[in-house]
């Protein structure tokens, strides 16, 4: 049945745009041009709204299933925080993580991240002295790649003749940092490992460790957390509570339990939707954050798809890694369990990141190449009013999709008992990394379930599970077909996939789509 998000709608049968999908870049680009007085239709295909900003509850417990932290919004001049006040009214407030916002865990050692770019430069200092001069070296190249980011993401909103004059020109400054990898840049400034490990270690942030990952991503993800890490204050569920409003004054509709069968193009020019139960709705301009495979391979037409050469074009991209979380329910406060808001990176002793996920992928019995541990329960100061006397962890490691495809034609919370006696080995390794942390909280767990790459294949609809849409090597940075427009009229993409992985990513991501489908600047008229 669909049905709106808070309640059932009047629905019309057109409307100024149509977005398919409600992830973060669709959020963005929907309250952005009902900003600008259009009526907006949102098309979720799931029973909640948000993407992977959405939550669920269970057992009387709530779980944030893919915000953990956001950077830069403590800052309210910052163009992260001002364009979350944009689109949602200034309403969504944030809470402060404080002085560590990521401990990274290397077999008996730790390094702090500490907020403050001069605080983090002297922490990590005060571990590696002798290598004060490569650590300001790569504090520099990570604000350089940075500043030139801007003029990459103008390219992609340009109209196409003037990509074809000056995209290049704008384009040159930031594709020196994309095309080399976070590996080789490192290892350019030190030759230390541990180093090169610490500095890399938010490498689960987007989902390539460093010999494969392009520079320019991850210092765009360095960069988001050197102000710190900040969560939002009620859950993240808040963010599509703040934006929807903000649809709703221009009539619009974010509308759930509505699955878009396919795009329908006349004459190469998108003209609406089908969905699957053959109601059609119609919009001059229909936007896809349903990410760039979805929308090549699903939602378009065979026959165009042909035409325009898609599926050749995504030969050229590979999806990025799969993951399983263990969501953990305690009946005990954050605070009897002195839980920190501090995320824990947790690494084997031995070998630099891309060998301890290689040794991983061949051998599931392997240690586990990354743990990351978050708690958002203690993060967010309005948790105990909604759910006093509980408290949640999240734990989240790498798992390739090929390790649970076995299981891909069964169905959620129907898979068999070899697929919960495989979570359940998963489960319990994952739970004893965090014992090892932080022993006191065994004994006390009350409820946990484990998310496999099939879960988020089911509630996000990305074919391989996968957390981050396409990969962010070198080569994904080169692809000029990764930008708001397609070579259908009227049919634009929106989402991490056109520009950088994450949340903050699609935020932007929503601001290019706009400005691109509507030919205006919004950038100017957002940030001042």
């Amino acid at each position: 049945m669909i049905q709106s998000y808070k309640q059932r709608p009047k629905l019309e049968e057109s409307y100024d745009t149509i977005i398919i999908g409600s992830g973060m870049g669709s959020l963005t680009v929907g309250a952005i041009l009902a900003k600008e007085g259009q009526k907006v239709l949102i098309l979720e295909s799931h029973y909640t709204a948000g993407g992977f900003t959405h939550v669920f509850k269970r057992k009387g417990y709530e779980w944030d299933v893919g915000i953990h932290y956001i950077g830069g919004v403590q800052q309210e001049n910052s163009p992260i925080r001002k364009l979350f006040d944009y689109v949602s009214d200034s309403k969504l407030e944030w809470a402060d993580m404080g002085e560590v916002y990521d401990r990274i865990i290397i077999g008996d050692k730790s390094y702090d991240f500490v907020k403050g770019v001069e605080n983090f430069r002297n922490k990590i200092v005060s571990y590696f002295p002798e290598e004060e001069k490569a650590i300001d070296s790569y504090i520099n190249l990570v604000f350089k790649a940075n500043k030139v980011m801007g003029s990459f993401y103008k390219e992609k909103a340009l109209p196409n003749f003037l990509r074809f004059l000056i995209g290049g020109f704008l384009k040159r400054p930031y594709l020196k940092y994309s095309d080399q990898t976070t590996h080789q840049v490192i290892s350019g400034l030190t030759k230390n490992e541990e180093l090169i490990k610490v500095l890399s270690a938010q490498y689960g942030d987007y989902g390539l460790p460093p010999k494969q990952s392009s520079f320019a991503m991850h210092a765009s993800v360095a960069r988001h957390y050197f102000g710190g890490g900040n969560f939002p204050i009620g859950g993240s569920s808040r963010i599509v509570d703040t934006i929807d409003p903000v649809i709703a004054a221009a009539d619009g509709t974010i509308l759930i339990n509505a699955t878009v069968e396919e795009v329908i193009i006349e004459n190469d020019i998108a003209k609406g939707v089908k969905m699957i139960d053959g109601k059609e709705f119609y919009a001059d301009t229909i936007i896809s954050g349903a990410g760039v495979f979805n929308t090549f391979d699903r939602l378009i037409p065979k026959a165009i798809g042909i035409k325009h050469k898609l599926q050749e074009k995504l030969q050229k991209l590979k999806p990025s890694v799969s993951h399983a979380c263990l969501y953990m329910g305690f009946k005990n406060s954050p605070e009897e369990l002195k839980l920190p808001k501090t995320n824990f990176w947790i690494y084997p002793e031995d070998g630099d990141h891309d060998t301890c996920v290689d040794r991983y992928l061949k051998d599931e019995e392997a240690p586990f190449p990354v743990v990351y541990v978050s708690f958002p329960s203690a993060k967010d100061p309005d948790w105990s009013n909604r759910y006093p006397g509980r408290s949640t962890i999240d734990i989240i490691t790498l798992v390739p999709y090929e390790t649970v495809s076995q299981w891909k034609d069964t169905r959620w919370m129907k898979r068999g008992e070899a697929y919960e006696a495989w979570k359940e080995k998963i489960a319990q390794r994952l739970m004893k990394e965090l014992f090892k942390q932080l022993p006191h909280l065994d004994g006390h767990v009350d409820h946990y379930e484990l998310s496999t790459p099939l879960s988020t294949q089911h509630f996000v609809n990305y074919e391989k599970g996968e957390i981050y849409g396409i990969d962010h090597t070198p080569d994904r940075f080169r692809q000029k077909f990764l930008q708001p427009r397609t070579p259908i009229k009227g049919l634009y993409l929106t989402g991490q996939d056109i520009v950088t992985a994450g949340v903050g990513g699609a935020l932007f991501a929503g601001v290019v789509t706009a400005s691109a489908a509507v030919r205006k600047n919004f950038k100017n008229k957002i940030f001042g």
